[in-house]
């Protein structure tokens, strides 16, 4: 029943922009937190960005930091992330996952429980 999806990714230059969006059902983002990730080839996953639900703080892993942006649309139920002054070291699938997280910031957990299916990133020339 719940369930995320992702979309947005493709091929973008490097210096270039794309946004992602993660369509969120089953849950409301007033109680889950969403978390961005991304996995590249021979690389451990990463947690890229994170948006709380309680009150919409964010945290920005440092490699995306002053680049990256999540945002979310609570009436559609919509978590977005804003990709500028991409780099080559950006490819990678991105996931948005959610956690059950009323309260709590989302940097907090390590464990998200719900995923979506990735959506791929390339930053090439």
């Amino acid at each position: 029943q719940v369930q995320l999806v992702e979309s947005g990714g493709g091929l973008v230059q490097p210096g270039g922009s794309l946004r992602l969006s993660c369509a969120a059902s089953g849950f409301t983002l007033d109680y889950y937190s969403i978390g961005w990730f991304r996995q590249a080839p021979g690389k451990e996953r990463e947690r890229v960005s994170c948006i709380s639900a309680s009150d919409g703080s964010t945290y920005y892993a440092d490699s995306v930091k002053g680049r990256f942006t999540i945002s979310r649309d609570k009436a559609k139920n919509m978590v977005y992330l804003q990709m500028n002054s991409l780099k080559p070291e950006d490819t990678a699938i991105y996931y948005c996952a959610s956690v059950n997280a009323p309260v709590r910031k989302c940097y907090v957990f390590f464990e998200y429980d719900y995923w979506g299916q990735g959506t791929q990133v390339t930053v090439s020339s």
